[in-house]
């Protein structure tokens, strides 16, 4: 699904260059669930944002399904959506069904499903700005999911949330995985939520830990 050649990012000041990723080598299959892990600073989520396509490497070849995604213009390459502060919870989990073209008795009906899930029904109606960070953390969640997408990038997934709602998170993430083919991409510090994945890869200063 994903295949990264010598991807390396940095940063041009006055003629320094500042490394955050250095000649990343990965190959992701379909159906993986990979966790990415290094201490702050490593470039994990860097090279979270890159994947995603809401940003570009400085240099190297990202081929997402053979396709060459760096080579793909910056109006061809995907949104960043974080909520949106003008819509409720309601409609920013709709979104993304609006944008599929779903018809709109089966939006109301995933939306209603999405909502009961993650027990934020009494939330439907608020703003981002009435909410907790875990409150947030959970509409977003829902949102990301609710499209069922093949492919889930995860930044700190649970990082918001409580114990009991974060491992209610981590084991969705994981049935999803499981029993639906997801790939998932999530980056954490913690060795318990890395446990779900299948395979961890470790950044130091910018490079892939062997």
């Amino acid at each position: 699904m994903i295949r990264l050649n010598d991807i390396t990012k940095y940063y041009t000041n006055k003629f320094v260059k500042t490394f955050v990723l250095r000649r990343i080598n990965l190959e992701v299959k379909e159906g993986e669930f990979i966790t990415i892990m290094g201490p702050s600073g490593a470039g994990k989520s860097t090279l979270l944002y890159i994947l995603g396509m809401l940003d570009t490497a400085s240099e190297g070849e990202y081929y997402f399904m053979d396709e060459p995604a760096h080579q793909l213009k910056e109006k061809e390459r995907t949104q960043q959506y974080h909520l949106i502060d003008e819509m409720t919870v309601y409609e920013n989990i709709e979104t993304p069904l609006l944008y599929k073209k779903v018809k709109s008795s089966e939006r109301k009906g995933m939306v209603a499903d999405m909502l009961d899930r993650f027990n934020i029904v009494a939330k439907k109606g608020l703003f981002p700005s009435q909410l907790s960070g875990g409150q947030q953390q959970l509409t977003a969640v829902a949102r990301a999911l609710i499209i069922r997408p093949r492919l889930l990038l995860a930044d700190e997934p649970t990082g918001n949330l409580n114990s009991k709602q974060g491992k209610e998170i981590m084991d969705l993430l994981k049935k999803l995985n499981e029993e639906e083919g997801m790939t998932i991409l999530q980056v954490t510090h913690s060795e318990e939520k890395a446990a779900y994945g299948h395979r961890i890869i470790h950044l130091k200063d910018g490079w892939i830990e062997n």
